[in-house]
């Protein structure tokens, strides 16, 4: 009973928690909509996935596969002369009755074999029955491996960020978007990396990525990132860092420290757009809030841009409103004033792109006169600008690093792969977003 039990209910609880994992991560539109608005729904279901290597283990191990052990006296397609012509042959009915008492003699030895076996080279005679044996399983010979380096590398994690940050300060931006900058003894990161949050009083379990918008230098310890306010997990962390919902001031440690949860993090770990500094010439596209990687790669060129390999930057950045443009326009300023300072006005050409709007809008404010003369109306004609840049940069190889919704990434990732006549080299490269 077990050796049927044990593989059919585990096999089952297989199955079932496949389905979990497949429907709550599929890439499907209205399942990515649950997945950000029931983003508790979706990790626990992911996680499931240690359940279900261990009821692997245990599929196995009641011996419904088994295999031969007497191969030498019964190998595979053998002749059983007794058994194959008594189940072959075919008796009238009239003689019946007098066929049983000499259908159970043994197939005399001096009577020889049929001539169609006779023939047959590959045939051999059968000496005994077949006999069968369970398998050991070996299941967790293939799997325990990678589950135990997969729990050393979470507890290696863990030892990591086991000392909290200290936050500096919390800025609630427009269009919900929240900043956090902290501290922490020995963190080091370069320009496109991104970290790990983790806030136990916001779940005890789930931690979440986000891209440093501002990384630590030899100079400042801080670093910072910009998250979105969009599901269940963000909105609870946004409600227990700022004190009033619709905050929009810093927050300074000195009086408000103690009202902070404890914050843990993780890492930093690599991206492609790292390499945005490695090469000569770089395109960095943003769709809303994925400009967040670029605002690393900005912050280090406002410290100093000689030190890298990059000449000119061309950065593009299309959003639906206005206000999102305030995320960064203090730094795009202050980038574009220091460039201009040290006669550097061609290293960083900025494009602004607003999708959707009633009228000619520009950035309120005096001090960013400089974005206003470079904000367009309407979605970038991604073809003619790319042809423009190549044509500008002729037989060069130029980076192109993109974080915006998959429409976006598909043209550009088209676009690069094909040719032009000015002999440009477009090496595209890509971070998830969604």
């Amino acid at each position: 009973l077990m050796s049927v039990l044990v593989p059919g209910l585990t096999g089952v609880i297989m199955v079932l928690v496949l389905f979990l994992m497949c429907t709550a991560s599929t890439i499907e539109p209205w399942f990515v909509l649950f997945r950000v608005s029931n983003y508790d729904v979706f990790w626990y279901t992911h996680n499931l996935f240690f359940v279900f290597y261990m009821l692997l283990m245990l599929h196995v191990s009641g011996g419904v596969l088994k295999y031969q052990t007497n191969l030498e006296e019964h190998p595979p397609g053998c002749f059983n002369p007794n058994k194959t012509l008594r189940q072959n042959m075919t008796v009238p009915k009239a003689f019946d009755k007098p066929f049983p008492d000499y259908t159970t003699e043994p197939f005399p030895e001096d009577l020889p074999v049929p001539e169609p076996f006779v023939q047959n080279n590959f045939m051999r005679i059968c000496s005994e029955e077949p006999k069968f044996q369970s398998h050991f399983p070996e299941t967790w010979f293939w799997i325990s491996g990678p589950l135990c380096l997969y729990c050393v590398e979470r507890l290696y994690r863990y030892i990591r960020s086991n000392k909290p940050v200290t936050i500096t300060s919390v800025i609630s931006h427009p269009s919900n978007v929240l900043e956090v900058r902290m501290m922490k003894d020995d963190f080091k990161a370069r320009p496109g990396q991104y970290v790990i949050l983790h806030c136990p009083r916001v779940s005890a379990l789930e931690s979440h990525p986000f891209t440093l918008t501002m990384c630590p230098t030899d100079t400042k310890a801080t670093f910072g990132v910009h998250l979105k306010v969009v599901g269940d997990w963000t909105e609870r962390f946004r409600d227990l860092l700022l004190l009033h919902s619709n905050q929009d001031t810093e927050i300074l440690p000195i009086f408000q420290q103690r009202r902070y949860p404890k914050l843990y993090v993780d890492g930093p770990f690599g991206s492609p757009f790292e390499e945005s500094l490695n090469y000569e010439v770089s395109i960095c596209v943003a769709g809303g809030i994925g400009v967040t990687p670029f605002a690393s790669v900005l912050n280090t060129l406002l410290d100093g841009w000689k030190c890298y390999k990059l000449r000119r930057l061309y950065f593009i950045w299309v959003c639906r409103d206005i206000e999102s443009f305030r995320w960064f326009a203090d730094l795009l300023c202050m980038l574009h004033n220091k460039l201009w300072q040290e006669n550097r006005p061609d290293y960083i050409n900025i494009q602004l792109y607003l999708s959707q709007t009633d009228g000619i809008q520009k950035i309120i404010g005096e001090k960013y006169q400089a974005l206003n003369s470079r904000l367009l109306i309407g979605r970038p004609r991604w073809k003619l600008l790319l042809d423009e840049i190549a044509k500008c940069n002729r037989r060069k190889t130029i980076g192109v690093f993109c974080c915006g919704p998959n429409k976006i990434s598909k043209i550009l990732h088209k676009l690069s792969n094909s040719s032009n006549s000015y002999g440009t080299r477009f090496e595209y490269n890509k971070e998830s977003f969604s």
